[in-house]
């Protein structure tokens, strides 16, 4: 099948993320395999009968709704571009439905565990030791801001505006947003600019904002890994991670009397709907308060 050069596309021509095109890529290598196992093997065999028979099993493997939900995209994005480009007759996936993804809500933290969080990680920092006063800035950054941690390792120098108190991000789609943060933000990020990335400065990360022991640009990897050690602080409080500070973030926001479209622009989400889980949190919050405080709950 021709899934490389549609991954060529997908990358080059609709801009979309390295991380999504490793998501389709993973999907049709599935799909593929599949249809070998039962003996079709280019992309003009593929035919919506073997689409439907793929999902069921992979639905019958115990594979969640968001991730099947996923894959239904994938093949419809394939099958499309087949027929465009004169691989396929017809768009075969044009009408296989996809499932819709249950939604489970984030995890958040509470505004005192966020405090307590960010004063173990401060007293941290204070020892001077480059990488602890990086890793403050980086939570502190992550927490004022929301942004992914995609974005925050693509994070510049010359992007940052202490005076203005705002970053320029990247986002899915290439697409840029100017994002503000606070004072304890700032302050975390002049003590690393200051006295904690010269030090680590000794790579090729010269552009970069947050960089590595080496001196490299930090990878979304070490910075999840440095994030969910910092916020599950050996606890074992469940999954956390930098997702986990913009959920927070989000949530705060919103409990604070935020507008749900503004901080749909500082999310960078591209519909209101996927901004909307968040009210969901704090209404949620707001029944555990009631039903813990009202004499007649």
């Amino acid at each position: 099948m021709s899934v490389e050069r549609f991954l060529r596309f997908v990358l080059d021509e609709r801009s979309l993320s390295p991380a999504t095109a490793k998501a389709y890529r993973s999907d049709l290598a599935r799909l593929v395999a599949h249809a070998e196992s039962r003996g079709q093997h280019g992309t003009a065999e593929l035919d919506l009968e073997l689409l439907r028979d793929w999902l069921w099993r992979e639905s019958e493997s115990g594979v969640a709704r968001a991730t099947l939900a996923r894959r239904t995209a994938s093949v419809r994005s394939f099958s499309s571009w087949a027929q465009r480009t004169e691989r396929l007759p017809i768009d075969v996936a044009a009408r296989l439905k996809t499932p819709k993804a249950g939604r489970t809500l984030p995890r958040v933290l509470t505004q005192p565990q966020t405090q307590q969080v960010l004063d173990v990680v401060a007293a941290r920092g204070a020892t001077d030791e480059p990488v602890a006063v990086r890793d403050l800035a980086i939570i502190e950054l992550l927490y004022a801001s929301g942004i992914r941690v995609s974005e925050l390792v693509a994070i510049d120098t010359t992007d940052l505006d202490l005076g203005r108190l705002t970053v320029l991000v990247t986002g899915k789609g290439g697409k840029q947003r100017v994002v503000p943060f606070g004072v304890p933000a700032k302050e975390a990020l002049i003590a690393y600019l200051d006295s904690a990335r010269p030090v680590l400065h000794t790579g090729d990360g010269a552009r970069a904002l947050f960089l590595g022991r080496r001196g490299a640009r930090l990878t979304p990897r070490t910075v999840y890994g440095v994030v969910a050690r910092l916020l599950d602080g050996g606890q074992g409080s469940g999954p956390s991670g930098p997702h986990t500070l913009r959920h927070t973030a989000a949530t705060h926001l919103l409990d604070g009397g935020a507008d749900l479209r503004a901080v749909q622009e500082l999310l960078g989400h591209a519909s209101l709907g996927t901004t909307q889980i968040y009210t969901h949190v704090s209404t949620e919050r707001i029944r555990d308060a009631y039903r813990l405080a009202h004499p007649r709950a």
